[in-house]
């Protein structure tokens, strides 16, 4: 058996700038994703010993697979982009700056002097924040996407440990409702912001059975009293309505092309596609408008109540509502034909629910609440049986 051959040296320098921080001075600079994903490595929670105290000297996460195939997804579409600074440690041995032109210059040491543990080219690079995004350019097609990273080189474990945990800890994450509210200033047409329009035109509506219900930014609107959702709740429940993969959706409409006609499979899946697709975005505001006066009308008191503990109207109930009405459309065919509230109003009155009983008592807090009225609506409405109800 013969030994693996050794591994040449590889260096390569790029542009950097040094900054000076309290925390001491690191370099910005500009990377190529392919090379940057040569060189990097995630060191996921490695345990060691250091005077009979485990230790952790790893701090990153597990790499979550769905977050990387979103951003697989991401950054094929025509305005990706990754403004924020992927954050490395590197070793000394394997950078040098040259203040006087301004070039890093990065480098392996696969022959150490002895004693030392070599670095490899793979391993040049160790990343204290930033594995998704990496991850997610793993096979990037193209050689336009360079990433700007922050390079800290020998800085010491504890002082790696508190840039992540400032990062990923300490930092004000976005919004969901408001990143969902800023889709609004986009000048084509997407899912995000299709749902977004209508989750506005629901709430303004003086007659919309959600009229003043939504918090359009997530938080309390001054002088409401009654807004029981988030827009990001609304939203991220109609969005399966729609499409399958509202980013990919979004980059075509952005390109100029336009949206296949939907399959039947498709329309299963998401029954009020063939409406976004055509761009008739007020029909599926008409459904929800009927869907919902129709809830309104069966239980008006559960519907409109305020109380503490009462649930129809709120996060839950409206989870396991949109998910009752996903399972009406793949029954009604509402592309074929728009149905009217009464048709909802016929269904729901076989539900056998009163006002009061839509509280944390029969419908527990969390998704089992949620999945428990879902199963109770479909149930009583016997939507697993009948195929065409209208």
């Amino acid at each position: 058996m013969t030994a693996p051959a050794a591994e040449a040296t590889i260096a390569f320098s790029v542009d950097a700038i040094p900054v000076r921080q309290p925390i001491g001075e690191f370099l910005i600079a500009s990377i190529p994703s392919k090379r940057l994903w040569e060189i990097s490595y995630f060191d996921v929670r490695r345990m060691l010993k250091d005077r009979d105290i485990e230790t952790y000297l790893g701090i990153q996460r597990p790499l979550n697979p769905d977050r990387v195939s979103q951003l697989q997804s991401y950054v094929r579409t025509v305005d990706a982009c990754f403004p924020t600074a992927v954050i490395l440690a590197i070793d000394s041995r394997s950078a040098s700056f040259d203040s006087a032109t301004n070039k890093l210059t990065l480098r392996n040491d696969p022959n150490p002097d002895s004693g030392r543990d070599p670095i490899y080219y793979r391993n040049i690079a160790k990343v204290l924040d930033g594995q998704h995004r990496i991850a997610g350019l793993m096979d990037y097609p193209g050689d336009d996407f360079d990433v700007n990273v922050s390079i800290f080189i020998d800085i010491d474990i504890e002082d790696q440990a508190y840039i992540f945990s400032t990062v990923n800890l300490a930092q004000t994450k976005v919004n969901r409702s408001l990143a969902y509210d800023l889709s609004e200033l986009a000048k084509t047409r997407s899912p995000q912001k299709t749902c977004h329009n209508i989750a506005v035109a629901l709430d303004q509506l003086a007659s919309s059975p959600l009229h003043q219900r939504i918090k359009r930014l997530g938080t309390a609107t001054p002088g409401r009293h009654e807004e029981t959702l988030t827009q990001a709740t609304f939203v991220e429940a109609l969005m399966p309505f729609v499409s399958a993969t509202p980013t990919i959706d979004r980059d075509i409409l952005k390109r100029g092309s336009k949206l296949a006609a939907p399959t039947e499979a498709e329309i299963e899946k998401h029954p009020l596609r063939p409406f976004f697709v055509d761009g008739e975005d007020m029909k599926i505001a008409d459904v929800l408008f009927r869907y919902f006066s129709a809830v309104q009308a069966r239980w008006p008191n559960a519907w409109n109540s305020t109380e503490r503990g009462m649930i129809l109207n709120r996060t839950n109930g409206f989870r396991a509502l949109m998910r009752t009405l996903i399972t009406i459309c793949r029954a009604i065919k509402p592309h074929k034909k728009l149905p009217e509230k009464s048709e909802f109003e016929r269904l729901f009155t076989m539900v056998d629910l009163k006002d009061e009983d839509f509280n944390v008592e029969m419908f527990n807090p969390g998704t089992s609440g949620e999945s428990t009225l879902f199963k109770k609506l479909i149930g009583d409405m016997d939507l697993d049986r009948q195929k065409s109800l209208i």
